[in-house]
């Protein structure tokens, strides 16, 4: 009971709140690569590329102890779908960093668990009921996220830890038109990106096998976006060119920790807990990448992040009592359910239990 417990509701929490810290960190060292010169199509075709790779054995040996259904037309086609939405994803938002910066991209991202609760609740994956106290406590949960990552992001006030500026800054030093274009394209992205979650959920319904999934859709994330590449970058070819340089350094670690650990992991979370749950990690990103910068990057820091923070953690865990409540509730009526069988069987006369006409007929066969 206490394994299941842990792999069911503290490995998901744990693995998420990682994977987020390591997405904050990428972007910021995929900031630094386009400051010298990387063309970002290529660097998601080349991560990609490396995360397939990755993956490829999981093609041909099995991880799990059931068999998997075949591999029918409809699952090839959901998954050429969220290639697509990927690639898309992939595209505008690293477009979005390219004019603006990481830090943006973790504010803009708290769309997401918006957008991912609209959309759950018209693929009716999430019920929305202002009767049921569990419904509203995710409502209420989710708006409160959100705002405590606007007010992180739009609110300073006086400063608590007082910081010399950093050698090397790596926000964006282009003016205020290219922010607004950032944030258009940052807000796309975390768009897509709540489509990739219910896609990816009913994917996993039919085929529950993360690691050929997630192979499949990283060959066709790196296809897609090497089409976009040809027709943007047109025949130059010193652009596929990628040197001993920081540029490599974040190429590997994306395709590594981004595209194949973390797309992963993502896809095992939305398996076992759905997609309004993964989503609700995302405005922690914003808190994340507030901590990061005053660790790593010698950033000051203001009274505007810690109550921005607090009221982040607030809604997150207000989502997760409400998810927990009705994990509880659903567990509840099992086994009142149980208990009710068991007791019209005890009240039944000896002899009269119904046994199913197969099973009676294998009884049978067997005498």
């Amino acid at each position: 009971m206490a394994r299941k417990y842990f792999q069911r509701e503290v490995l998901p929490v744990t693995a998420l709140v990682i994977m987020e810290c390591a997405n904050v960190g990428l972007n910021t060292l995929f900031k630094a690569a386009t400051l010298q010169g990387m063309s970002f199509h290529v660097f998601i075709v080349y991560s990609y590329g490396l995360a397939a790779l990755l993956l490829l054995p999981s093609l041909f040996f099995s991880f799990r102890s059931r068999p998997l259904p075949p591999m029918n037309f409809s699952i090839l086609y959901k998954i050429v779908i969220l290639g697509i939405i990927g690639c898309c994803s992939n595209v505008m938002g690293y477009t979005g960093i390219n004019y603006s910066s990481p830090t943006l991209a973790s504010a803009i991202s708290n769309l997401t668990p918006a957008f991912t609760f609209l959309l759950a609740v018209i693929f009716r994956m999430e019920s929305a009921s202002f009767k049921r106290t569990s419904s509203v406590a995710k409502m209420l949960g989710t708006v409160v996220s959100i705002g405590g990552a606007f007010i992180v992001t739009l609110y300073n006030g006086p400063v608590v830890i007082a910081m010399s500026p950093p050698s090397i800054s790596l926000r964006s030093q282009s003016p205020d038109h290219n922010w607004i274009v950032g944030a258009a394209f940052l807000s796309v992205e975390y768009f897509c990106v709540p489509l990739w979650y219910i896609v990816q959920t009913q994917i996993m319904r039919e085929y529950p096998a993360e690691f050929i999934v997630v192979c499949y859709y990283s060959i066709g994330v790196s296809f897609w976006t090497a089409i976009v590449t040809l027709l943007t970058e047109g025949s130059d070819l010193s652009v596929w060119k990628i040197g001993p340089n920081i540029a490599l350094v974040s190429i590997v670690c994306s395709g590594l920790f981004g595209s194949c650990i973390n797309n992963t992991i993502h896809t095992w979370a939305l398996r076992i807990k759905g997609p309004l749950f993964v989503s609700m990690f995302k405005p922690l990103s914003i808190a994340i990448a507030v901590a990061m910068g005053v660790i790593f990057l010698r950033d000051s820091l203001y009274i505007g992040s810690i109550i921005g923070a607090t009221v982040i953690t607030i809604g997150f865990y207000t989502v997760m009592w409400g998810k927990a409540k009705e994990v509880a509730m659903v567990e509840d009526d099992k086994k009142a359910n149980h208990e009710e069988a068991n007791e019209a069987d005890l009240d039944s006369p000896a002899g009269s239990h119904k046994t199913p006409l197969l099973e009676s007929y294998k009884n049978d066969e067997h005498v």
